[in-house]
């Protein structure tokens, strides 16, 4: 059986869960999350736990019976605290700034890109950073790396968009390449 699957999902304080057939809806402070129960697996309710259980022991369904219940933990999670990513945006004159509900960056580009985040996420600017806040965790995510490749961090300087606390190996430059290489 399943580690993950194993364990009850704990229902905080503020949040709710709704079954209706195989449409789960777990609503909270922050919003709601809506997920399908898998046909063979089966979702109980106790006071404020959700056990899932299978109904057969094929693989496909002890690969959901963990992943369902990660989901539902991360729904319940997202509804009562939510989720977030931060990127920096590293360079000389590389910014990012919200203006009009969208995120203008400036990455060296000779145009600035704009990017309008979907509905459900909210997105921060503060001194280069970039903080993306959502309920689902998956879409934050999504979001983030939608972000992160509008520049990738260029191999030998560091300069574009990364996660905070992202640590990249540089490659030498031309220069330091020659000089290690013996005098030929």
């Amino acid at each position: 059986m399943s580690k993950i699957g194993k364990k009850p999902v704990i229902i905080k304080e503020g949040a709710s869960v709704a079954i209706e057939g195989r449409q789960i809806t777990v609503r909270g402070p922050l919003g709601e999350v809506k997920l399908v129960l898998p046909p063979s697996l089966e979702l109980q309710v106790n006071n404020s736990q959700l056990i899932i259980k299978r109904l057969n022991e094929e693989k496909k369904t002890k690969a959901l019976h963990g992943t369902l219940t990660r989901l539902l933990t991360n729904a319940v999670i997202g509804t009562t605290t939510g989720f977030s990513k931060t990127l920096e945006v590293v360079g000389t004159g590389y910014r990012a700034q919200m203006e009009n509900g969208g995120l203008v960056l400036s990455l060296g580009y000779s145009h600035p890109v704009r990017f309008i985040p979907p509905a459900g996420i909210k997105i921060e600017t503060k001194e280069n950073k970039i903080t993306i806040f959502g309920v689902n965790k998956e879409e934050v995510g999504r979001v983030a790396d939608k972000i992160k490749r509008l520049r990738w961090p260029d191999a030998y300087k560091g300069k574009g968009i990364r996660y905070l606390g992202e640590r990249l190996k540089l490659k030498p430059g031309k220069a330091a390449a020659k000089a290690g290489a013996g005098g030929k």
